[in-house]
């Protein structure tokens, strides 16, 4: 008889020993029999080095098919925690303090400031190494300083329950320090089974992977869900708009996902590309992390000659909570489809609403987290009777579409990026010349929206924006950098004298 499977050791059982999983520009692929006993060694390896069920371990990886086998490893006996590899000393040291991380992943040599802030707060740096013509996303796991693993280190971790937290990633917050997300095992199983029904995966899809693997898009539906279906994925080093077409020619794919962003950047050079779109054409596009105008779907439905699915996602959720279905299903432009996964409804003050009424948008589903880690004021704010609170406006329609029609969060939207204003704000703060200051976002023809801020200068003191520009970037990545900065007497405030960040751009005829 057949011991019964872990639930993400399950997840990794979709392909045929010798089918592709998991493939790469100029490299040898891996198979699904590889994948699996990769993970397999990689969780023995973990536990030797003391980390096992729970226990956080940082990943900072470029992005590439290391990184993905290496989440997927790490999600299926330990707690996953990847991390942005553009991140500045500041912000690992903030993210490192908070996961309370017992390892950090890094490439052999990285010169990453995660190693050396890891090294102050005495996290074990672990480093991935790949051998020479070794098959895209294998690798082995050496301790940075060479030492084996001390006596009494090893774990009896295994392979995680459903229970077990399998991911945990940060999400902004508006006015308070950005809150820990922690994605069960069950939850991580729950969203990939509900993105490959969604896209009726199969073993005969192959994903042209160009998000970024540090997101919840990119390592759910750009990685677990078509795993989970037996599908393969071509990981590139991340988005170019300039080899997309290239990479489209190796990969061969059926399918894509990206942000909006980069659909109009591929759209842009895709009239020179109509050989290349044509040898492989695609069964679907996918379009998620923020609103892609009906005009857009449009073009890239007539260039590449297949349907765009228009998907709502967020981090709580484990990404996809509602979604356009495929053909011969209609799909709205303009909404973002049906609820796809957890139930959706749209809340007023605790009420549930009828179809055409506009509220805020609640979810609630396997897929859906527990709650913050250690913020009980956020979960108080974030829960309703069950209902996980999106911080969105919308509608359902009769046929049961959402449309997004507003934002009750403040939280700055760069095309998929979302910046906490907060943030940035206590950035500048601690420049000499700033007295005040607030941050919010503008809109932005191509990224939606863009960070801008408005600043009151310390008297008998000055700074230029470029100033504060390069203050901010020296402390921050580059996308959370206010784009357009303001110098003003004062901070305009609303009606009752409170702070507004929502309209403040309208406001100042920004945009």
């Amino acid at each position: 008889m057949t011991a019964a499977l872990y639930p993400f050791q399950a997840l990794l059982q979709g392909g045929p020993d010798g089918a592709v999983a998991i493939s790469a520009p100029g490299r040898p692929p891996l198979t699904h029999g590889g994948l699996r006993a990769l993970a397999q060694r990689t969780i023995a390896r973990l536990n030797e080095l003391g980390a096992g069920r729970n226990d956080r371990v940082a990943i900072v990886l470029p992005n590439g098919p290391e990184m993905a086998t290496c989440y997927l490893a790490c999600a299926g006996g330990t707690t996953s925690a990847p991390l942005n590899p553009a991140y500045r000393a500041d912000e690992f040291e903030f993210y490192l303090s908070d996961l309370q991380a017992k390892l950090l992943i890094v490439d052999k040599g990285s010169a990453s400031p995660a190693v050396e802030v890891a090294a102050r707060l005495g996290v074990k740096v672990i480093e991935l190494h790949t051998a020479e013509g070794a098959p895209a996303g294998d690798f082995t796991l050496h301790p940075q300083d060479g030492r084996s693993a001390p006596a009494g280190t090893t774990v009896s971790g295994g392979w995680s329950q459903a229970s077990d937290v399998g991911m945990v990633l940060h999400t902004s917050g508006t006015t308070s320090r950005p809150k820990i997300v922690p994605l069960s095992v069950g939850n991580l199983a729950a969203s990939a089974r509900n993105i490959r029904t969604t896209l009726q995966f199969t073993p005969a899809d192959r994903g042209l992977n160009i998000m970024p693997l540090f997101h919840i898009h990119g390592l759910i539906a750009g990685v677990l869900a078509p795993i989970s279906a037996g599908s393969e994925v071509f990981c590139t080093p991340g988005f170019n708009a300039l080899k997309f077409f290239a990479w489209m020619d190796e990969a061969r794919p059926t399918w894509y996902t990206a942000v909006p962003t980069m659909h109009q950047a591929i759209l842009q050079r895709a009239k020179g590309n109509s050989e290349v779109i044509a040898r492989h054409p695609l069964r679907f596009l996918r379009s998620s992390s923020s609103s892609i105008p009906p005009q857009v779907i449009r073009e890239l439905e007539d260039v590449f000659g297949a349907p765009l699915i228009e998907s709502y996602g967020m981090t709580e959720a484990c990404h996809q909570m509602a979604s356009n279905p495929l053909p011969p299903a209609i799909r709205k432009p303009g909404t973002v489809g049906v609820a796809a996964g957890p139930e959706v409804a749209i809340m007023l003050d605790g009420v549930i609403l009828p179809r055409g009424q506009t509220g805020e948008i609640v979810i609630r589903g396997d897929n859906v987290t527990a709650g913050y880690e250690n913020n009980e004021k956020a979960n108080a704010e974030g829960f309703s009777s069950g209902w996980f609170r999106t911080g969105d406006q919308g509608v359902m329609d009769a046929d049961g579409y959402i449309s997004i029609t507003g934002r009750l969060k403040e939280i700055i939207n760069r095309g998929g990026e979302k910046i906490s204003p907060r943030e940035v704000d206590e950035i500048l703060m601690d420049h000499a010349a700033v007295a005040q200051v607030v941050c919010f976002g503008m809109p932005h023809p191509k990224l939606g929206e863009e960070v801008a801020a408005v600043v009151v200068l310390r008297e008998g003191l000055a700074a230029t924006e470029k100033d504060l520009q390069a203050f901010v970037a020296s402390r921050a990545a580059d996308f959370k950098v206010p784009k357009k900065i303001l110098f003003m007497d004062e901070i305009p405030k609303g009606a009752t004298g409170k702070l507004q960040r929502i309209g403040l751009a309208a406001k100042l005829g920004l945009g």
